[in-house]
């Protein structure tokens, strides 16, 4: 039976939400971000990527290349809210779903063809659907593998449909550029260039050795997809590995309680985001960003896992008081990870009213969720960033 995977890739997601809920918007050149000197763009609509802007671009340079675009800050929980309708569409057509971000995902689609029809047919229905429950539109990709499939739809962008079938696999990729290939950077790129490797096919021109010698097993699987081969299966689920926040301020910051704060902040958000997945995390992890664009990230793993914002947030500044003075900072983050569990041997000296405040800690972090959930994120606010705002 032949192996049909699909990505679909909605066009220009965030952009295209925004000018689907303000109709000022449709038919002008979008950007969505913040308009401080350091911000970046997340999305550009298509209108302005004529004028060659684009996402990660940063919101200064953007308005140069196209004076009349039109910034906007967005709204995450939109997005996610459109994102759910487009992945209950996609349920629809195979039990084998995997989202790999909120604007794109993957489906297994062989063996469905007694169902929906071939392929292509298919693949008109799911744009079909998506536009009648979302209003927008989406590109799809086709192919036996999923990284061709993922590279298939990018073809004909926006609004469109390609599929590269078993045959046409090794004439395809004979003209691929090889930095088409996901996981080609920029660094590896020149590397290659330098075996003469300009297409994706020459990469099979020289054994799996030699690839492997000089990119290690990254170098084998780059190997493999120079031949069409990739054995990366589509995942229903896949687990949650991190979750993280920062923020990139629009002026050198030195103050640390100014940095606390932001850590207070960004470690609620984190806390509260792992708490909705059920999970609980053991490496807390920091990242400063410095104006010459130097980066440090620190980590601790702790003696339990946790989904306690005060445990994040304490662990943070600790962190960050290691690292004594540190002058101006560009950026500041914290994160947690380390979800799996971990065997842990119960001692005689167990702190039982230890055990009794952390337990205690999640009842009340998982109160707050709920009240948030209902009446708004800002109904409640800790003591500490009221002290803030009366301050400023």
């Amino acid at each position: 039976m032949q192996k049909y995977i699909m990505h679909i890739d909605m066009d220009a997601f965030f952009a295209s939400v925004e000018q689907l809920d303000n109709p000022e918007l449709r038919g002008k050149p979008v950007g969505v971000g913040s308009l401080h000197k350091r911000a970046v763009l997340s999305a550009a609509s298509y209108e302005a990527r004529k004028f060659g802007v684009r996402s990660a671009m940063p919101v200064h340079q953007a308005l140069k290349l196209c004076p009349g675009l039109q910034v906007v800050s967005g709204s995450r929980e939109r997005y996610k809210e459109i994102s759910r309708q487009v992945m209950a569409v996609l349920g629809n057509y195979s039990p084998v779903v995997e989202q790999a971000s909120i604007d794109e995902a993957y489906l297994d689609i062989t063996g469905t063809e007694k169902l929906f029809g071939p392929p292509l047919e298919l693949a008109r229905s799911v744009k079909r659907d998506i536009l009648a429950a979302t209003g927008l539109t989406a590109s799809v990709g086709i192919a036996p593998v999923k990284f061709l499939a993922k590279i298939a739809s990018d073809l004909d962008k926006p609004d469109g449909i390609s599929i590269i079938e078993a045959g046409q696999v090794q004439e395809f990729l004979k003209t691929l550029p090889v930095e088409k290939i996901p996981g080609v950077g920029k660094k590896g790129l020149p590397r290659l260039r330098s075996f003469g490797i300009r297409f994706a096919a020459d990469l099979r021109r020289y054994p799996a050795a030699f690839w492997k010698e000089r990119f290690g097993e990254r170098g084998l699987v780059l190997h493999e997809k120079g031949a069409g081969i990739d054995p990366t299966p589509v995942t229903v689920g896949s687990p949650m590995k991190s979750s993280s926040a920062e923020n990139t301020f629009g002026e050198d910051v030195s103050d640390p309680h100014v940095l606390k704060t932001l850590l207070l902040k960004q470690s609620e958000r984190i806390a509260a985001d792992i708490r909705k997945h059920g999970l609980k995390g053991r490496t807390v992890t920091l990242k400063i960003k410095f104006p010459d664009f130097r980066q440090i990230t620190r980590s601790r793993t702790l003696e339990n896992r946790t989904s306690n914002s005060g445990v994040i947030f304490r662990t943070g500044c600790e962190l960050l008081d290691g690292e004594g003075v540190l002058g101006p900072v560009r950026l500041i983050g914290i994160g947690i990870s380390n979800f799996g569990e971990r065997v842990r041997q119960l001692s005689l000296l167990d702190d039982e009213h230890g055990r009794e405040d952390s337990e205690r800690l999640d009842r009340l972090d998982k109160a707050v969720d709920q009240v948030r959930l209902k009446f708004g994120r800002n109904i409640l606010t800790r003591g500490r960033l009221l002290e803030d705002e009366r301050k400023d």
